[in-house]
């Protein structure tokens, strides 16, 4: 298990043993570092449940319930069985499962008259009661692609249904909260993939369901833009009074697009975008179970540790190059913030870094040494690594490649949502 923590740096002057005050003309970095958190808390901001499609399209039966006892320590059977229990627990988690047709497999399953008016729910629902694993990987191939290029049936999005297991959600997450030992966070995945481009966020609220029970998860099906999610932030704060946040991820599969130099109409990037962006996004995800986004060889050619759990093959076909990576890995986007913070006089790309899992097994495990796969079909089994996990378009997923990463590290005063989230904003 790799886990990174962030390190504080208190700058000060010192004159015979006495600590001298910053002129207001320097450039100081923490001028006001007195009560500074000095506990860190490790959690995982990012765990799909049988509430995600493609979670329950590769056979986990598993809901948010399941997630948080097994985030807290407690022994749980798999999707597959098997007993499993964490050997420490975690202290905060966020269950983020996908907003597009959010819950919509489990009807499916269950043969929701709604549902099974349209002929290609028929034909998953067949899939789904096959039980084999040849049928679970055609629903998988079939429902990604659908994704990706829009197709997903009507009758998937069903307001009701949405309202109705939002709601649920909600309540299990309020019932697993306990400040001061595990802080549950009410959350989701926003999984907008325009043209096979990867521009995926996780949305998390600091609020209890008081203020995030007032709306209903914002999907890339809404809209694929960022900045629309952005103005759904701001539209929340104002209805509620609350606080939400979204971390960037996965943007080595985003075809350059997660750290690019225009905005996702082809606008000119501008100041107020900037700041926009910095507001609302301030955690980027450098690593989790589809590779690494912190560095690539191509990029850093003097690092022999950056070819680490490299994926970089484009879904939307585009080719590998310099100019494309650019757009795509944390140490280039940090780089290309501090160009544009010089030119737009704010730095879009200002953002601190976390590692979290993306198991779709609700188990959230990053281990190495004792892997547990981030897929229900890819739990331990002899065959495990034969699998293939999709093929999407010309491009196949093979169980072997999925990285075991990671976790967040977060320095806060204490165990709960406020601090946590605080802290995470910081």
């Amino acid at each position: 298990m790799k886990k990174v923590l962030p390190t504080l740096l208190l700058t000060v002057m010192t004159t015979a043993g006495s600590v001298v005050a910053q002129q207001d003309d320097e450039p100081g970095y923490s001028p006001y570092a007195k009560g500074y958190p000095q506990r860190v808390f490790f959690g995982d901001t990012h765990v799909h449940t049988a509430i995600s499609n493609d979670a329950f399209g590769a056979g986990n039966r598993l809901g948010p319930e399941d997630a948080y006892r097994f985030a807290r320590g407690q022994e749980i059977v798999t999707s597959h069985g098997e007993r499993v229990r964490l050997n420490q627990p975690l202290d905060f988690l966020v269950v983020a499962d996908h907003a597009e047709a959010y819950g919509a497999f489990q009807q499916i399953d269950a043969a929701n008259p709604k549902m099974m008016t349209d002929p290609t729910v028929r034909e998953w629902h067949a899939l789904l009661k096959a039980g084999t694993r040849e049928a679970e990987q055609k629903l998988a191939e079939a429902f990604a692609n659908a994704m990706l290029d829009r197709s997903l049936p009507e009758v998937l999005f069903d307001a009701d249904l949405l309202k109705s297991m939002w709601s649920r959600h909600l309540d299990i997450t309020e019932k697993y909260n306990e400040p001061g030992r595990f802080t549950a966070f009410h959350g989701y995945e926003w999984s907008s993939t325009p043209k096979g481009a990867n521009l995926h966020r996780v949305v998390i609220f600091k609020d209890g369901a008081d203020k995030v029970g007032q709306i209903v998860p914002f999907s890339a099906s809404d809209s694929e833009d960022p900045e629309d999610l952005y103005d759904y932030f701001a539209a929340y704060q104002q209805r509620t009074g609350g606080d939400v946040l979204s971390v960037a991820h996965n943007g080595n599969w985003s075809s350059g697009t997660m750290f690019d130099l225009k905005t996702f109409t082809g606008g000119s990037l501008t100041k107020a975008y900037a700041e926009q962006r910095m507001k609302w996004e301030p955690l980027y995800e450098a690593t989790q179970m589809k590779g690494d986004g912190e560095a690539h060889p191509l990029l850093s050619t003097v690092d022999e540790f950056a070819d680490f759990e490299t994926w970089d093959t484009s879904l939307s076909g585009v080719p590998i190059t310099v100019g494309r990576l650019k757009g795509e890995y944390a140490r280039s986007g940090l780089k290309r913030g501090l160009e544009l913070g010089e030119r737009l006089g704010a730095n879009p790309y200002k953002f601190g870094m976390i590692g979290s899992t993306d198991t779709h097994t609700s188990l959230a495990t990053a281990d190495d040494d004792n892997f547990f796969g981030k897929l229900s079909h890819m739990e331990p089994s002899e065959a495990r690594w034969e699998h293939i996990i999709g093929r999407l378009g010309e491009f196949t997923l093979m169980g072997k490649d999925m990285v075991a990463s990671g976790y967040a590290a977060v320095w806060a005063t204490e165990n709960t949502r406020d601090a946590i989230f605080d802290a995470m904003e910081r």
